[in-house]
């Protein structure tokens, strides 16, 4: 047997040297990721036993074995599931080959206490580490279903490992942990004693489907005769199943306490927050199924990346089938953890099957239905519970206002956004409209990346003037569903930074209709010349009526791309054809008036031309948009503030 040793990965290596060397409040949360992996890899055994028949293995005893040596003080987790290849052991134990592990280093350090360092280990899928917070040493060895060679891992957690090819070793996988040694002081956390052991067991794990096994030690006296002979002590070793087996989406809710659920939860998500909603349900008649789904409390630091992986495992008849079942529920609802256990489904059934599968898709509708309900509820009598699932998870819950027409209206009725009305809070659509002037048919929104850019937007000039209120729209999603939704409640969504604004009541329009007649008339001549003079870059330059205080702003088209959808799909990598805006002008401005009468007397003076430049530069500036040439305009302003001084 010929032993390697490799060094881990720079950013495992770093996460490793965290957890061994930092101090957690509660370190017993190890065995329950070690019996979770465990409780997998049994699963995926008999769904692999199920699909390929030609896997020689025994399925009629799956278990898994706790084996404690006080002597040694060792702690041994031992399973008879799927077990591992070497190439799966390199990939998945000596590198983290997750994303985000930057980040969880920097938060990892950051945490202020215990707590929040525990969740964060679950939270990036790191739960086989967490070992290094007891033991000196993990030594795993792991065969794998169909393989004749096993391997062994062993590592101090100092930055190398071991690895070694084993002949002779049974299938599934065994992780021993020798422990630190026992403090004194400590005595709650001595995993060396069973008692300790076998409460850990009853406390995180006792619904794992499959037994969990431990020998104990059985000492019995023996009576004495009349003779006062006897009573001898002998000690028996004794195989108990230490766990009940219960599977929890198959008891009613009053059969199951709270803390059952929060622990099945951390089981079933790998997670180590609590749940913020817990949502059971049985459906009966043609299609039968059970379902147990949760609403976390944080979202998964993968939520909203391409490797991320939706959570709700599904089970026919009890057995597991597959995790991360994609059919089960929309990708907005990608955050939902929980199992689905069908009664009528095929134990071969394979991710393409289930695509077209007429009893899955109805499965999802309904149960869709059900956690949108849920929300709503929550919603309404819950407000700061919501206030923390729409903080976490507001942002996929809007993905679904493009890509779920059927469930739109409740969609719309559940989302929360910010605007001019609530200064750190949010507001609903109902509330908004609830709060409409008179006369307002138009919901008014303006997308932005930040509250406080759109805020100072000259587009909100003339909203702020007449006390309208306007959704500040900041998320990525907000540039592509408000052009997928056309109202909410019968009124229509309107960008501030699209189309013509008109504010006026139907009284002011009559006292305006004349002025503005007259301003355009009077302003022909300037915005003829500076649509030619910006004819590149501009479709058009007319006078404004949404400006109070502001020179100029940059408007589109009614169905144009906002700045920021643009910068979005070219970020993207997409293709974005070339369109021009219109530049608005305020016609009190004195800026604008300036150069009006400076075009009138001195038509030819070239510096004009800059003048107009410059007003349209600052415009794109104050929207937050990249100026095409930078280098240009720091060189015409320059040159002009040299003039001045």
């Amino acid at each position: 047997m010929t032993t390697e040793q490799r060094e881990f990965q720079a950013e495992t290596r770093q996460l490793l040297d965290l957890m061994v060397h930092s101090i957690y409040s509660n370190k017993d949360s190890f065995l329950r990721e070690l019996i979770s992996n465990s409780s997998d890899a049994l699963d995926k055994l008999r769904l692999e036993s199920y699909q390929n028949k030609d896997l020689d293995v025994d399925v009629s005893d799956l278990h898994i074995e706790l084996d404690i040596d006080k002597q040694a003080r060792t702690l041994t987790i031992r399973d008879n599931g799927i077990g591992m290849s070497r190439a799966e052991v390199i990939d998945l134990i000596g590198t983290l080959a997750k994303s985000g592990t930057a980040e969880v280093r920097k938060k990892l350090k950051e945490a202020k206490d215990a707590a929040a360092s525990e969740e964060l280990i679950g939270q990036f899928g790191i739960g086989f580490y967490s070992t290094f917070m007891v033991a000196e040493k993990v030594t795993l060895l792991t065969r794998r279903a169909g393989e004749t060679t096993a391997t062994k891992w062993e590592s101090t957690g100092e930055g190398t490992y071991e690895i070694s090819d084993v002949e002779d070793a049974p299938q599934g996988s065994s992780v021993t942990l020798h422990l630190k040694p026992a403090d004194e002081e400590d005595h709650l956390h001595d995993y060396a004693d069973e008692r300790k052991v076998k409460e850990l067991v009853k406390k995180y794990s006792d619904f794992i489907a499959w037994p969990i096994r431990i020998d104990v030690e059985k000492r019995v006296t023996s009576p004495k005769d009349e003779n006062g002979e006897g009573g001898e002590e002998t000690v028996t070793i004794e195989t108990e199943t230490v766990n009940s087996q219960k599977a929890l989406w198959t008891r009613s809710k009053d059969e199951v306490s709270e803390e059952e659920y929060k622990e099945f939860y951390k089981h079933v998500s790998h997670a180590w927050d609590e749940p913020l909603e817990v949502i059971p349900f049985k459906a009966e008649g043609t299609f039968e199924y059970q379902a147990l789904l949760f609403i976390p409390s944080q979202a998964p630091f993968d939520l909203f990346m391409r490797e991320g992986k939706t959570g709700v495992h599904l089970y026919v008849k009890r057995v597991f089938i597959m995790d991360d079942c994609e059919e089960l529920m929309p990708e907005y609802l990608r955050f939902v953890r929980g199992v689905v256990d069908a009664a009528d489904l095929s134990l071969n059934v394979s991710r393409e099957i289930l695509q077209q599968d007429r009893q899955i898709r109805a499965i999802r509708r309904r149960l869709t239905r059900k956690v949108l309900a849920t929300i709503k509820e929550m919603q309404a009598e819950q407000p700061e519970k919501y206030k923390t699932f729409w903080s976490q998870f507001g942002r996929a819950i809007k993905e679904g206002l493009i890509s779920d027409s059927d469930n739109r209206e409740t969609l719309l009725g559940i989302s929360s956004f910010a605007s001019t009305n609530s200064e750190d809070g949010v507001t609903t659509l109902a509330e908004y409209v609830d709060r409409m002037k008179d006369g307002q048919e138009q919901i008014y929104y303006m997308t932005g990346e930040s509250r406080s850019q759109i805020e100072s937007s000259p587009h909100m000039e003339a909203f702020k003037a007449r006390g309208l209120e306007v959704l500040l729209l900041t998320d990525s999603v907000d540039e592509v569903w408000v052009g997928n939704v056309p109202d909410f409640d019968g009124k229509e969504f309107q960008s501030i930074s699209k189309g013509e604004v008109d504010l006026d009541t139907e009284e002011e329009k009559k006292e305006a209709e004349a002025q503005r007649e007259e301003q355009d008339k009077d302003f022909a001549d300037l915005l003829t010349w500076m649509t030619e003079i910006l004819g590149d870059d501009v479709k058009e330059v007319r006078l404004s009526s949404r400006l109070t205080t502001s020179p100029a702003c940059v408007v589109g088209d009614e169905f144009s791309f906002s700045p920021q959808l643009e910068k979005m799909y070219k970020a993207s990598g997409q293709f974005v054809p070339p369109s021009k805006r219109i530049l608005e002008l305020n016609p009190v401005h004195d800026l604008v008036t300036g150069l009006k009468k400076a075009r009138e007397d001195r038509s030819e003076d070239p510096n004009l031309a800059e003048t107009a430049e410059l007003l349209y530069a600052t415009a794109l500036l104050a929207e937050g948009t990249e100026l095409k040439d930078p280098a240009k305009f720091s060189r015409l302003l320059a040159d002009r503030l040299t003039r001045t001084v």
